[in-house]
């Protein structure tokens, strides 16, 4: 399976009120955060975290360590100290700014932040970002993979397929009749 997601800032008091997150604690978000991302991953699955995991060294190698069964590419984000960065290159298949995919015939263009056009935009490729925690009105193919408007939880490719067929196209999209 292949998993995105985004926006842990695990070990960080401020973002349950900076964000509304419903959780009383620290400890508590960041336990249902990393137990919902348990739940859905399985050895060998492929994550693409987009970013913001934690300011923490500590927290971060705890991270990497609890999942190292699985190939992590690492989409780097804002808040990502180079302490992090630096073990995201450790423990990560890839560490990048800015990342295009391409999964069962889908350009994917992966970037912690919203763009409002992308790599193959105009033959109507996604943009995953994540961020505005739920906040940002995403246009065409887009999708916040971030925790906050994901229900805590990654969001597998599967289910970005059946999202993405409902979402209107990219504004620029040139249709095939139309390419010369």
């Amino acid at each position: 399976m292949i998993w995105f997601t985004a926006d842990f800032h695990l070990s960080h008091a401020n973002i349950i009120n900076y964000c509304n997150r419903p959780f009383k604690d620290v400890r508590t978000m960041d336990e249902k955060i990393l137990d919902n991302l348990e739940h859905k991953l399985n050895p060998g699955d492929t994550l693409y975290f987009l970013g913001d995991l934690t300011f923490k060294e500590s927290t971060a190698t705890a991270f990497f360590e609890r999942f190292s069964q699985c190939d992590i590419h690492y989409i780097v984000g804002n808040h990502d100290s180079k302490q992090v960065i630096e073990l995201a290159k450790e423990y990560c298949k890839s560490v990048n700014q800015v990342k295009d995919i391409k999964l069962k015939n889908q350009n994917i263009t992966l970037c912690h932040y919203a763009m409002r056009v992308w790599n193959k935009s105009h033959f109507n490729s996604w943009q995953l970002y994540g961020h505005s925690h739920g906040r940002l009105e995403p246009i065409g193919k887009q999708h916040d993979v971030g925790v906050d408007n994901c229900n805590f939880s990654p969001i597998s490719f599967r289910e970005l397929l059946d999202l993405m067929e409902k979402k209107p196209d990219n504004f620029n999209y040139i249709k095939p009749e139309n390419r010369t």
